[in-house]
This record gives C-alpha cells, sequence and structure tokens, in this order.
C-alpha cells in the first residue's frame, strides 16, 4: 500500500508532502515507512515495525485521516492487497 499526500497548491505556502508506505520485512514483520518533507527537496524518513498487517495498515489509515483533517489531500493512491 502506497498513500501520497500534499498540501493544496492553492495555499501560497510551499508544498509540502507524505509518502506512506507498507512493506514486509525479512523477518515476516510489517514496516510503516513514513516519508514527509517540502516538496522538490529530500524528506524525512521514520519508520515503525508491526507484527501483523493489519496492525500496520491500521496505523497508516489513521495517520492518513490525521493529515487529511490537517488539510493534506491525497494525491496517489495504490493498494496491493495479496
Amino acid at each position: 500500500m502506497r498513500i501520497y499526500m500534499q498540501t493544496p497548491a492553492d495555499s501560497g505556502e510551499i508544498l509540502k508532502f507524505y509518502h506512506l508506505m507498507l512493506q514486509p520485512d525479512l523477518f515476516n514483520n510489517w514496516v510503516f515507512i513514513r516519508e514527509q518533507g517540502d516538496q522538490g527537496r529530500s524528506g524525512r524518513i521514520s519508520k515503525r515495525y508491526f507484527p501483523e498487517r493489519d496492525q500496520a495498515e491500521a496505523a497508516l489509515l489513521r495517520f492518513r485521516d490525521l493529515q487529511l483533517k490537517r488539510g493534506y489531500q491525497v494525491v496517489f493512491m495504490e493498494l496491493h492487497r495479496g
């Protein structure tokens, strides 16, 4: 699962982004990866590890919902379920 979000272009400020991803690791756990920063620059990356995909997905969706309330917009979403 990947979600790319950014602040609205019409805000008159520098665009900010979040790139949220879920990935399996080598130990059958799941990683919620979050990259954030100013558009066009390298972002800061943080990772949280979860034993189950459902837990990692719930954390990603909670974070997405929080950012939507703060004015971010989803620009791109890719779902992988399998």
